[in-house]
């Protein structure tokens, strides 16, 4: 058989999406070849593609229990805050999907709104601190981000797609709707839950500015937060030659951290992979 000849929209497509790989692969590759390169030689030549192997930042990461206690508050705020956030969006998604007479309207209002209109820093703290009496929880940084207003309305239009007949079938036999929801319509929505759950996921693992308002303790800093704090003392320690003069490699650990730091939510792409790209699709359309 003849080999047919590429498309010229074909040629185009794979030379874009090669040159997006290179534009996000060779970034995330400085950055590890950084943390393994030695501070003396980021500060004299700057990155590099091929480090020296020097493990300095690592031996000091991994050595007391700050890192490791941010990870488990990472973990914390990231597994819970997501179940709880997948849970409420789609019984939120559900019942203003369905249509039912006097609720999924004021609903549909509710979630629409705060798309528009914020409450502003000052009451959240207030409210946060002062009435839920949350201060130095981790369900502080979690309720403030319970809720994405905008894959409430991507679930709803996935919800819309299933078919009706379904749904009718299940009444006739006696269902009702919590049953219709959770033996009919979360098990159709497979794809659209992981790629929901993932957006949830990034965004809890990423935050750090929660985290900032309402945690005091150093114990219970999650990753982000610690990285943060890395990054912000930086340009602190080179306003000061005593401090900029000693031996505690500043770049090379920041890198370091955040290798650290990208590592468990980058592992998570693969698991919800084959739900990505259908469950995006699917939530794209009007229903």
């Amino acid at each position: 058989m003849s080999s047919r000849k590429l498309e010229p929209f074909t040629i185009v497509s794979i030379v874009g999406v090669s040159l997006a790989v290179l534009a996000c692969a060779v970034p995330f590759w400085m950055i590890i070849a950084g943390s393994f390169t030695s501070e003396t030689q980021l500060a004299t030549t700057g990155y590099s593609f091929f480090p020296d192997f020097d493990l300095t930042a690592y031996q000091m990461i991994f050595t007391g229990p700050a890192v490791l206690d941010a990870y488990i508050a990472s973990l914390f705020i990231t597994v819970v805050g997501t179940a709880l956030s997948l849970a409420v969006t789609s019984g939120l998604s559900w019942v203003i999907a369905r249509r039912l007479p006097g609720i999924s309207r004021p609903l549909t209002i509710f979630a629409y709104l705060p798309m528009l209109f914020s409450g502003g820093l000052v009451p959240l703290y207030l409210l946060v601190t002062q009435y839920l009496q949350l201060q130095n929880s981790y369900f502080a940084v979690i309720l403030p981000l319970l809720v994405m207003p905008f894959l409430v309305f991507v679930q709803v239009s996935s919800f819309r797609q299933l078919p009706e007949s379904i749904f009718e079938s299940a009444k006739i036999d006696g269902a009702g709707e919590l049953r219709i929801f959770f033996t009919i319509a979360l098990p159709l929505s497979k794809p659209i839950l992981a790629v929901v759950g993932l957006f949830y996921a990034v965004h809890y693992w990423n935050d750090w500015f929660m985290a900032l308002l309402f945690i005091d303790d150093v114990h219970k800093f999650p990753l982000p937060l610690v990285l943060q704090n890395l990054i912000s003392n930086i340009s602190f320690t080179a306003m000061l030659p005593q401090l900029a003069e000693s031996a505690t490699p500043v770049y090379q650990l920041r890198l370091a951290l955040t290798t650290v730091a990208i590592g468990p939510i980058l592992l998570a792409y693969p698991f919800a992979q084959r739900y990505f790209v259908k469950g995006i699709t699917l939530g794209a359309t009007k229903g």
